[in-house]
């Protein structure tokens, strides 16, 4: 079976929020006040996130990735994972993560059934991760790779760059590739949470490559199905590759090929969509064949691109969504 929107697209990637919970406060993630926790009984049940995805990969879903907030946080996450992994018909299994707890917990995920992990760093400098994240501990994160590599993971790490505040340490971040097998992926700042000074930030795509080719000679290489929305290159003699993720200066909606539920149970077919589609209702019932049409239903209202160009969506805090 194959899920098919209304401009040919196959979708074929789900991103499965598991919690709203975070250990960080990154500064482009939510407000500085933080936002209003869902309750125990708002965020959906394992077994009811299982169903979710067991109908997702029935209907044509072959990836997918478990989201937050930061999914690390959820008690009882392994034996979910576990579980997610053995779906038949799932492909690929990967995890978003800030790595705040892999040192403990990278090996004990491998073993569950994750393929891949993409891990948020957005500073290789102490203070500069503190200020960007309000307080968390560079070390933690940095140890944490180094579990994940142990632990046989293959590694994309994304970098949100903000100019004026991290786009200092573009070379630091492309150096990382020179002798590690990780793709260091750069990312647009996008102002999901609308802050007055967000155009000040962004750094496009293009000015990121001219930054590291002032240093590195790289190359372009074949785009590869699961690179996703990321241009991608490799620096003479590198081990590892860059990308660039274009969201603002060059979008990639002709090719976006997901749709998302968020932990509360509330499907979108983009992350800068205003509508969804609450599917609690269909869950509690075990109604599987409702909701099989629900995410169809979502795939066929997937917009032919995002409205973050024009500016026109509602700000939101993107640990609520799984951004």
């Amino acid at each position: 079976m194959e899920l098919t929107d209304t401009f040919g697209r196959t979708i074929n990637y789900l991103r499965l929020s598991v919690t709203d919970r975070c250990n960080m406060r990154c500064v482009y993630c939510m407000p500085a006040d933080g936002i209003p926790l869902l309750t125990h009984d708002d965020i959906l049940s394992y077994e009811e996130l299982l169903l979710v995805a067991k109908t997702a990969v029935a209907s044509g879903i072959e990836k997918i990735r478990v989201t937050g907030g930061e999914p690390l946080v959820r008690k009882g996450i392994v034996p979910f994972l576990t579980r997610l992994a053995a779906i038949p018909g799932l492909r690929q299994l990967v995890l978003t993560t800030n790595g705040l707890y892999l040192d403990e917990m990278a090996e004990s995920i491998r073993q569950a059934g994750v393929q891949r992990l993409n891990i948020s760093l957005d500073s290789l400098r102490p203070e500069t991760f503190a200020g960007i994240t309000r307080g968390a501990d560079l070390h933690r994160v940095l140890a944490g790779i180094d579990a994940a590599e142990r632990a046989g993971f293959p590694l994309k790490i994304n970098v949100v760059v903000m100019r004026g505040v991290n786009d200092g340490e573009l070379l630091d971040f492309a150096a990382m590739t020179l002798d590690r097998s990780l793709t260091v992926r750069f990312i647009e700042y996008m102002p999901a949470i609308r802050a007055d000074n967000w155009a000040e930030l962004v750094m496009p795509g293009d000015a990121i490559l001219d930054r590291i080719g002032s240093r590195f000679r790289f190359s372009p290489l074949e785009r590869d199905a699961s690179a996703g929305p990321a241009r991608t290159f490799r620096i003479d003699g590198a081990a590892g590759t860059i990308g660039v993720i274009t969201p603002v200066s060059g979008h990639f909606c002709d090719e976006c090929n997901r749709i998302r539920v968020t932990s509360s149970g509330r499907a979108r077919s983009c992350l800068f969509s205003d509508t969804g589609f609450d599917l609690k209702p269909l869950l509690a019932a075990g109604d599987e064949a409702g909701l099989a049409t629900a995410l169809r239903a979502i795939v066929a209202r997937k917009p032919g691109r995002h409205a973050l160009a024009e500016q026109d969506h509602t700000p939101f805090a993107m640990s609520a969504i799984g951004g």
